[in-house]
């Protein structure tokens, strides 16, 4: 591992602590964190290439080249199925109970995510991303939130009961390269 690679999974590993650290409803932590390096980002973009010919849509064998050329990529998911006691409404049930019954009824379907989710809990995501891309700017280094992913982490099983997962590759290169891309259909 050279330098850059180390500095690299330091940072990933602050970014992860910052994501862990995040405000969550009620206290109650659903995240599921990982980070892959080495060799494990081949494998991750590979799930990524795989999902790109399952959704016919080039973004994902785009974002899968990003991650292939990262030095390392954190991984944040969360059991979205787990409500958060708050009946608020926001998963398109009435009630908490009443989600948990369709999680319970639910057949795993062909989309890359599972539902239905709490909305509350992915709230709970969106802070923890943006507290771990707040810390990797405040180290000056490239990096960008891939949804693309987390479908790859999610289809090798590495955030287990995760029902919504994105990803975050970081670069330590002169040029970001997660801006300026090009994709087509």
């Amino acid at each position: 591992m050279n330098d850059t690679s180390r500095a690299a999974r330091m940072a990933c590993d602050l970014m992860a602590l910052a994501a862990r650290t995040a405000p969550k409803a009620r206290g109650a932590d659903s995240l599921v964190i990982r980070i892959a390096s080495g060799e494990e980002l081949q494998e991750l973009a590979e799930a990524v290439r795989r999902a790109a010919r399952r959704e016919e849509d080039g973004f994902f064998e785009r974002d899968a080249g990003n991650i292939a050329g990262s030095e390392a990529c954190l991984l944040i998911g969360v059991r979205g199925h787990e409500p958060a006691g708050a009946d608020c409404g926001g998963c398109g049930y009435p009630d908490c109970v009443s989600m948990s019954r369709a999680v319970d009824g639910r057949k795993a379907g062909s989309t890359p995510y599972g539902s239905p989710n709490c909305a509350i809990k992915m709230i709970d995501l969106g802070v923890a991303i943006g507290s771990a891309v707040k810390t990797a700017s405040l180290l000056n280094l490239d990096n960008r939130v891939m949804y693309t992913a987390g479908v790859g982490a999610r289809a090798l099983g590495w955030l287990p009961g995760c029902t919504v997962a994105c990803g975050i590759p970081v670069a330590t290169s002169g040029k970001n390269p997660f801006f300026d891309r090009t994709w087509g259909r």
